[in-house]
């Protein structure tokens, strides 16, 4: 099978092209980054978090492999956020690093970078699953309810719903994610499978925050997706679940030089609508 192009091609000086010595900079001087924050999610659970424009943030498998479904949101307005399925025709549909995830319109920027990637070198198995996808999205307890006719309240959907609602949000904020740790694919029938998760202790996925950021983490009920939750053999996979870490690092202040928060969106939105002055005139 020949290797088509790509829909959208990255050319020296185009958005797409990413200062790649910058970020390796970032990703390699550890010596120039602090600890501020550090963070545990519990096993089926939700956390949101910020981080400014500049900081770095890292999600670890803190005790052995564990999936994860992440929302990035801009701190000061929600309304821009992630968008899933745009990234995965800007970058891949599996990301890693110096891949960006970049909001919705009418915003189009890069909201992050990736700055390092402990599973970068998984590549593609026997079956063709990869690591860190955007294909698929967060499980939820409307579709289980769908499917068994039973509730359980603590998905993925539910846990970052939970997570957000101090921040003032809602699960209408709640959006298609970037599953951390978890190694999907496409069958032979085109249809979506999930593997078990291929992360060791002490892997992570470390992220370059673009602008301020809002952010939120599942770890997912599933666990690692070793345990088969659908069909004749499903059963609750509660043993091979884990808790997951956040680090949260501010850089020195020369690590930035040079760099800046990218700019929204230039195009104005008028969408071929003219503004054209009224035919009537106020007789007042």
């Amino acid at each position: 099978m020949l290797n088509y192009p790509a829909a959208y091609q990255s050319t020296k000086g185009s958005a797409l092209d990413v200062d790649k010595a910058f970020y390796q900079r970032v990703a390699s001087q550890h010596d120039t980054r602090t600890l501020i924050e550090s963070i545990v999610v519990p096993i089926r659970s939700g956390q949101a978090w910020t981080v400014e424009a500049g900081q770095i943030f890292r999600i670890v498998t803190i005790e052995g492999p564990q999936v994860a479904d992440l929302n990035i949101w801009s701190l000061h307005n929600p309304r821009e956020r992630m968008w899933a399925a745009r990234t995965r025709q800007l970058q891949q549909a599996h990301v890693s690093t110096f891949d960006r995830l970049w909001s919705t319109l009418p915003f189009l920027r890069p909201m992050v970078t990736i700055t390092d990637d402990s599973l970068a070198d998984y590549g593609v198995d026997e079956h063709g699953g990869r690591v860190h996808d955007l294909l698929g999205t967060r499980c939820d307890p409307y579709v289980n309810r769908m499917l068994t006719g039973e509730d359980f309240h603590f998905h993925c959907h539910s846990n970052l719903t939970r997570a957000i609602a101090p921040y003032g949000l809602t699960e209408y904020d709640v959006h298609d994610v970037l599953n951390v740790f978890q190694c999907t694919g496409l069958n032979l029938e085109d249809k979506y499978f999930m593997k078990a998760c291929p992360a060791k202790k002490g892997d992570y996925l470390e992220f370059f925050a673009e602008i301020d950021l809002l952010c939120a983490l599942s770890t997912c009920p599933g666990g690692d997706l070793s345990v088969p939750m659908w069909g004749p053999n499903a059963r609750d996979p509660l043993e091979v679940c884990r808790p997951l870490g956040i680090e949260i690092y501010r850089l020195a202040p020369q690590m930035l030089d040079g760099w800046a928060p990218p700019s929204v969106a230039a195009y104005k939105g008028q969408h071929g609508m003219l503004l054209q002055q009224p035919k009537w005139k106020c007789g007042c």
